[in-house]
């Protein structure tokens, strides 16, 4: 016999046109709020009593925008306006978090199309486990757990309809045939901000726009010295520093505590207003944990990342600390092989590039030929094997020779490579650790008093490349370069 219950859903207000992108988001607001309220309550209730005589429904919000003009926009810019006249719309998830940017999209739309949007209910089922992952006293029982099936009192997360679709050009439209206004639903930024909990241990509240990567435990210790220099200068700017387990400070003398786990991506975050700040990830080693980073940060649309990391240095001129800026990638990671074919080209960005050197330049004062002492420029060969020294040597060194290589490491290439995949700007600087080929491998006593100084040396360079991008207009970083023939309206 067929268990039918009634259905219930929240009172919604009617969608609505809004031409101020300020109000517009306040209803997404009110609308996310009144969808989790209706579903943590109920399923709270549930939960106590162990039945119900009802299932329960709340729906995402959505943006939507249609127009019948072909009148030309601005073309400078290559986010904020649709490709041809149509419908288009989006999912939204955690409006609260996402304030600024939806306020920033939804105005460029009104100001290029001179058409309002309209903000109303989507026809796209919240799960109640994302609907509940904000509140901390309420934890969804796994399957079986409970005294009742889940899935029939509430929608759960769908895996079908959690994709990458959009950012991966498969031609994705909403069921009523709508084009996509941004790169992700709403339930795969759900999906991403729950992982990115899991991974780094910070919620995904504190991370900021600029973010650097590293596979270097050392670095995760400067850039706590760092944040505590900035935190006790009052012109900094930066106004706080955060630690896995949400651990905040504001003083520069207070402690921060070393978990007794650590998570599998130890996170770090030196804030500023409106995300303006530095987050440090240390992704640890190997292709799959870089993937893993990107794949869930990019739903927070960052507006730049960097991979500052140590590499193996393969010309013999190299030596031990030496920097390597990439501007070309060997890609062997194999990890992206089903959404970026290596056929793809990963370009340098020319303003990453010059914000690397400026800053290069700044922490080692070093400029013009004699800058050269210390870095070289070429390709970064990234592969999944980290012992690939111990295999037959003919043919990755063959390889390496071929591609012009002139470092290796495990993760830069994956970095890049997401970044031009989900459409954010990207770059990488190195320092060499060891020289394989050259008889100098990565053993303990190895390191040089210039290897030590270039290391501390490393992480400064990367903050004050952030800090160069962060004074740059926005339309200046997300150039054309990483936009497709046909892109979503939203960064």
């Amino acid at each position: 016999m067929t268990d039918i219950r009634p259905l219930r859903c929240p009172d919604v207000p009617a969608p609505e046109a809004f031409d101020d992108a300020a109000a517009a988001v306040a209803r997404l607001c009110d609308l996310y709020d009144a969808a989790t309220a209706f579903l943590t309550d109920h399923f709270s209730e549930v939960l106590r009593t162990g039945r119900s005589d009802a299932s329960y429904r709340a729906y995402y919000p959505e943006v939507r925008l249609t127009t019948t003009s072909h009148a030309p926009t601005d073309s400078r810019l290559s986010f904020g306006h649709v490709p041809q006249p149509g419908t288009y719309s989006t999912t939204v998830t955690r409006p609260d978090l996402f304030r600024h940017y939806l306020e920033q999209q939804i105005g460029l739309l009104m100001q290029n199309h001179r058409v309002p949007v309209t903000i109303g209910a989507s026809t796209t089922p919240m799960p109640v486990h994302f609907a509940v992952a904000n509140d901390a006293t309420v934890t969804v029982p796994q399957d079986g757990a409970a005294d009742f099936h889940l899935r029939d009192i509430f929608d759960v997360p769908d895996l079908s309809t959690t994709h990458d679709d959009i950012v991966n050009g498969h031609g994705f439209l909403y069921p009523d045939g709508a084009a996509p206004l941004a790169p992700f639903t709403a339930q795969r930024v759900d999906y991403s901000l729950a992982r990115l909990s899991h991974y780094t241990a910070t919620d995904a509240a504190h991370f900021q726009n600029h973010v650097l990567f590293t596979n270097y435990q050392f670095y995760i210790e400067e850039f706590e010295v760092f944040a505590r220099a900035m935190l006790a200068d009052p012109d900094s700017g930066y106004t706080a520093f955060v630690g896995p387990g949400n651990q905040v400070i504001t003083d520069a003398d207070a402690p921060m505590h070393t978990p007794a786990k650590l998570p599998q991506m130890p996170t770090y975050h030196l804030k500023r207003e409106q995300g303006a700040g530095i987050t440090l990830v240390n992704i640890g080693v190997g292709p799959s944990n870089a993937k893993t980073a990107t794949d869930h940060i990019a739903v927070l649309r960052p507006h730049a990342w960097l991979m500052v990391g140590h590499c193996a240095g393969l010309r013999n001129s190299q030596r031990l600390g030496d920097f390597v800026l990439a501007h070309a990638y060997l890609r062997e990671d194999h990890v992206l092989d089903d959404d970026l074919p290596v056929w793809v080209p990963i370009p340098a960005l020319a303003e990453i590039q010059i914000a690397l050197e400026d800053a290069v330049e700044a922490v080692t004062r070093l400029e013009g030929y004699e800058l050269k002492r210390i870095m070289r420029t070429g390709t970064v060969a990234t592969i999944d094997n980290r012992n690939w020294e111990l295999r037959d040597h003919s043919g990755p060194v063959q390889r390496l020779s071929q591609s012009r290589a002139v470092a290796l490491d495990m993760e830069s290439a994956t970095i890049a490579a997401n970044g031009f995949r989900f459409r954010v700007p990207y770059g990488t600087l190195l320092c060499v650790s060891d020289k394989p080929l050259h008889g100098e491998l990565k053993l303990p006593g190895m390191a040089s008093d210039f290897y030590r100084s270039q290391v501390a040396n490393h992480l400064m360079i990367g903050i004050r490349a952030m800090e160069a991008l962060r004074e740059m207009p926005l339309e200046r970083i997300h150039s054309r370069k990483l936009r497709s023939f046909e892109e979503t309206a939203f960064l």
